[in-house]
């Protein structure tokens, strides 16, 4: 899968997505102030949510536990103040690009989607509780358009339904492990489920990120993720329900470090040896020496051989194929045994 051309894959660092989501408080320029905190951490891409309180929830809904403890009181009204229109996405999809980031926009609405893919959006994606929600997900597949599809709170078998319907529809898939918690404490991050969501699906599997700590980023890469998805935020203590979950600035620039350098320390993904090993390769093996002088003609015996660094003559592993040869020349203690040296004894070949 490739995103504005920027293809996602293990053997690539990993794309990460500063959400902004609604931590600019329904204010564009504190969106457009978020898009440049993004560029300054190094991050791929930004994210924006894009809804209507009139479509996405009825008068009196709940408020999620998180959410009263971000001091909000109202369902509707929180939805209300944090929406922004159409033409406030233009320009802050503009700014991204400008800043050479990718801009993704999670649709949280049917009606919205025509809306929606009328601004070069590089990516959608759908929100974790969408994911039972065929319509929608039917809607932006039609677009053609990457799409990445969180899977948080989600059941194995409801994850499972989703990807067997939208790969034959859609090949440019990604999905998302996320804990559906904000924030995530660290002992229920759930990393180890990236893994099991990758055996499930060929595609980039990543990680969304509810956690407040910088180094799970780089946790999750090491479990396969290659994509990461983390809130930012100008101030973690600011009115709102996502703040408190995301990073601000610093912190979200030592995410993005911290887990471009769990890429780079993962390496080739067969084993093989580097060349930063060669060197201790060729000094520190072992190689097979006469023990005492060995006279030519004499088949020789263990007691004619040792082990001492360093490698480059024949391997310990060869021993047995060794005993029982003769010499063609006489050889000193300490010398190297070569294949060249060796002849077939009567002996051993009447063995």
């Amino acid at each position: 899968m490739n995103i504005a051309g920027r293809r996602i894959a293990l053997d690539l660092e990993p794309y990460i997505i500063a959400e902004i989501g609604v931590n600019h408080d329904g204010s564009i320029d504190k969106a457009i102030a978020l898009v440049e905190a993004a560029a300054n951490t190094g991050a791929d891409a930004v994210k924006l949510q894009f809804f209507s309180a009139d479509l996405l929830m009825s008068r009196g809904a709940p408020l999620a536990q998180y959410q009263t403890h971000a001091r909000e009181r109202d369902a509707f009204a929180m939805l209300r103040r944090l929406e922004l229109p159409i033409e406030a996405m233009s320009r802050i999809v503009a700014h991204a690009h400008a800043h050479s980031l990718h801009a993704i926009v999670t649709v949280f609405s049917t009606e919205l989607v025509p809306t929606a893919a009328t601004l070069p959006w590089d990516a959608f994606k759908t929100a974790s509780p969408d994911i039972i929600h065929r319509p929608l997900l039917r809607a932006l597949a039609d677009l053609g358009r990457p799409l990445i599809v969180s899977t948080g709170a989600a059941t194995a078998q409801e994850v499972a339904r989703a990807l067997i319907w939208l790969s034959a529809i859609q090949h440019r898939l990604a999905i998302l492990h996320c804990m559906s918690a904000y924030p995530v404490a660290p002992e229920h991050a759930s990393l180890g489920a990236i893994a099991a969501l990758g055996s499930m699906f060929d595609g980039p599997v990543g990680y969304s990120d509810h956690t407040t700590l910088v180094e799970t980023g780089a946790l999750a890469v090491a479990t396969g993720a290659t994509i990461l998805e983390k809130h930012l935020t100008l101030d973690r203590h600011a009115l709102g329900p996502d703040h408190a979950a995301s990073l601000e600035p610093a912190p979200f620039a030592q995410y993005v470090a911290q887990a471009r350098r769990a890429h780079a320390m993962l390496g080739p993904v067969s084993k093989q040896v580097l060349p930063c090993e060669r060197d201790v390769r060729a000094v520190s093996r072992q190689s097979i020496v006469a023990a005492r002088t060995i006279p030519a003609g004499r088949p020789i015996t263990r007691d004619d051989l040792t082990f001492k660094r360093p490698g480059g003559g024949l391997e310990p592993w060869m021993l047995e194929q060794i005993l029982g040869h003769a010499l063609t020349i006489s050889l000193n203690p300490g010398s190297l045994i070569e294949l060249a040296h060796l002849i077939e004894s009567p002996q051993r070949s009447a063995g």
